[in-house]
């Protein structure tokens, strides 16, 4: 087994809907096999869950965190873990969007892992104009400030769908998408902030330093999505600086993109050495 090797391998993907796709699981886990697996937009109750199906790929350990039709997070692990109960419930909305768990590791320690699903902000880049962006604002902004309270983050890793592309190169044109509700400068200056709060290191950029292109997104609309090629990169692994020297290796899953009924979004794996 990998953890015998003392490998770690972290995967993110917002799978958007895990029973309409959860089938895909198994194409993930034979392409990537991940140790971990961390799920957003699950729109899926806790009740409802496909846990036959995780337990099925070897995935004895399980937290869901979800509601009817929207949100939703969840972590599947070949490692025990302690669900993390007291975190925060973002701006008091308890719409599913954050898990954190401690996980057991082989060598006696604990990695604090947390499981994010940013709002995606709406349309409309005004916090007047736009609850959802407003919220999104918010949510980031009591983040910043917990994690700043809490500081610089220790032996952690942070994944998911954070719903912002920060560097230009994090989308297919930069000055067309200044605009566009996942580029704007504040959200930029939002995540960044929150990143700086927890002195966290960027894995999978650590791996493609800019300028590089790097998407993990791409839009349904677009008739051919390889071919326009107009992604952005929303999706995000995130470790402690205690554990940069940790990183071994990365995937961004783009043939996941292609598969049949497939997300909108790719796995993210990184690879650490513990």
């Amino acid at each position: 087994m990998p953890l015998e090797q003392g490998t770690l391998r972290v995967a993110t993907w917002n799978i958007n809907s895990v029973r309409l796709r959860q089938g895909l699981l198994a194409t993930l886990v034979h392409d990537l096999d991940p140790d971990v697996l961390c799920l957003q937009e699950t729109k899926c109750p806790d009740e409802l869950f496909p846990e036959a199906a995780a337990e099925a790929l070897g995935y004895a350990h399980r937290a869901v965190r979800g509601m009817k039709g929207y949100n939703g997070v969840a972590i599947l692990s070949r490692l025990p873990f302690r669900v993390r109960h007291d975190d925060p419930d973002w701006c008091g909305r308890g719409d599913c969007r954050h898990l954190g768990v401690d996980l057991a590791l082989p060598d006696g320690g604990t990695l604090e892992l947390h499981d994010f699903y940013v709002p995606a902000g709406g349309d409309v880049a005004d916090r007047d104009a736009n609850p959802k962006f407003a919220h999104k604002l918010d949510f980031l902004a009591e983040i910043t400030a917990w994690q700043a309270a809490r500081g610089a983050a220790r032996r952690a890793m942070l994944v998911g769908d954070l719903n912002i592309a920060p560097l230009d190169c994090d989308v297919w044109s930069h000055t067309q998408l200044l605009d566009v509700v996942s580029h704007t400068p504040v959200e930029v200056a939002a995540l960044s902030a929150w990143q700086q709060a927890g002195a966290w290191v960027d894995a999978v950029r650590h791996f493609v330093p800019p300028p590089e292109k790097l998407y993990t997104w791409w839009s349904y609309r677009a008739k051919d999505w390889a071919a326009s090629d107009r992604g952005r990169r929303l999706d995000h692994v995130w470790v402690s600086g205690d554990l940069a020297g940790a990183l071994r290796r990365h995937v961004v899953h783009r043939p996941a993109r292609s598969w049949e009924r497939g997300s909108d979004h790719v796995p993210v794996l990184v690879e650490l050495a513990l």
